[in-house]
């Protein structure tokens, strides 16, 4: 539980950081740049869980049960990485021009290095104390992020007044590789330098690939509606969109903090077997659902505070937002069901689930969003979301009776 209060705590400070900043951010960009900005981390997003190739989610699956291999997943991480993101960000500058539109090909390469090498990093050193269930620094780790681009964001609005999402790209980069290397220092500080074992790097990599298409796929459902806008050409509507998205996505803050601290958990507990975790994902499902559906009712009533915080040009958020806002709700089931699915080793059947719903959500935005603009991603999001928690809990339901003993009958 103290566990879950210092996530929480860090993420309540970086619930309201992170709501502070994206309203200058908006102030700072409009409409249409915060559009073109949307869509070129949007597909960055997509592709830069490749460049760590799931070593985050093997150091906690590994490490957790035996901290004295620390050193060598710890090295792996960033071998992967530095090595496979420097890869990643050469491959989106090439072929980006046929995935968005002509604007936003120059965002890429600085959002791509910002996110594949920088961001990557942060992010695994937060899973390096989630392992070691030092929960204060993992949640310091993100609210350092959330902090630093709130500062970037107010400088900006006070020196320029108005900026370009390429400006903003280069700030947003200075500010992700001093976020990254604070972060290596202080896991340095704590458990020691790394040590290097390419041969582990490979024995795990079918693994970790697993974990990293499950995280791109993630990516997809949550992220293809902003790159199909952008390939469109419809940038305005992006940025209409995006900005009640981002909404949504700092409402669901309080619900992820939960269930990332229970995360450990469901790896420690699952050595029993999936129906031991059960009990487990019906427990955290009870206490998240009952804060979604808060979260989605608060959203709903005050969606209309939208245009007076970030501007009259965002006065459409006010519709998409309510469109979107039973999503934190349908992310509960989808959460604690996965990770239950995630901690018992059917990652690859949470993996399937979630291609389904990505592919899903690919196919309806490709017909949707040429007819309806923003409002056909907002119905694609809401199908997709609440499709895969239904998914994730009927898979779990059935392995979980699938690995039960049978009832012995009495002679």
């Amino acid at each position: 539980m103290q566990n879950a209060s210092w996530l929480f705590a860090g993420q309540g400070l970086s619930f309201v950081v992170q709501g502070f900043y994206f309203i200058v951010l908006a102030r700072l960009l409009g409409t249409a740049q915060y559009g073109l900005l949307a869509g070129a981390a949007a597909l960055v997003s997509i592709v830069s869980q490749y460049s760590a190739l799931g070593s985050g989610m093997l150091f906690l699956r590994y490490v957790s049960a035996d901290h004295s291999r620390f050193r060598m997943y710890w090295g792996n991480i960033l071998i992967s990485v530095f090595l496979l993101g420097t890869l990643l960000v050469v491959a989106l500058r090439l072929s980006g021009r046929r995935l968005v539109g002509a604007a936003t090909v120059p965002l890429l390469f600085p959002i791509a290095i910002g996110d594949c090498l920088f961001a990557q990093l942060s992010s695994c050193a937060g899973q390096v104390f989630l392992t070691f269930e030092k929960m204060k620094f993992s949640a310091a780790l993100t609210l350092l992020s959330s902090v630093s681009r709130c500062i970037l964001a107010i400088g900006m609005l006070v020196v320029l007044g108005r900026a370009s999402a390429w400006q903003w790209a280069i700030g947003s980069l200075a500010v992700s590789s001093l976020s990254a290397c604070v972060a290596f220092a202080i896991v340095t500080r704590f458990f020691g330098l790394p040590s290097f074992s390419p041969s582990l790097l490979i024995r795990h990599s079918a693994e970790g690939f697993v974990f990293a298409i499950s995280g791109s796929t993630t990516a997809v459902y949550n992220d293809i509606d902003k790159v199909v806008l952008s390939h469109f050409g419809m940038n305005r509507a992006n940025g209409i969109y995006s900005m009640a998205y981002r909404v949504v996505n700092i409402g669901t803050m309080p619900i992820t903090s939960i269930v990332g601290a229970a995360f450990p958990r469901f790896f420690r507990e699952g050595v029993k077997g999936i129906a031991a975790l059960v009990p487990m994902a019906r427990a955290l499902l009870r206490r998240t659902a009952v804060l979604g559906i808060g979260v989605s009712l608060a959203m709903f009533l005050c969606a209309p505070l939208i245009p007076h915080l970030v501007g009259k040009s965002f006065m459409e958020s006010v519709s998409a937002l309510r469109l979107l806002c039973l999503i934190p709700f349908f992310r509960c089931f989808n959460l604690s069901a996965g990770d239950a699915l995630a901690g018992a080793g059917h990652q690859k059947s949470r993996l399937v689930c979630q291609s389904i719903a990505a592919i899903g959500n690919l196919l309806l935005n490709l017909y949707l969003v040429p007819r309806y603009s923003w409002h056909g991603a907002a119905w694609a999001s809401l199908a997709t979301d609440g499709s895969l928690g239904l998914m994730n809990w009927l898979a779990l339901i059935y392995l979980s009776k699938r690995s039960a003993p049978p009832l012995q009958t009495v002679a």
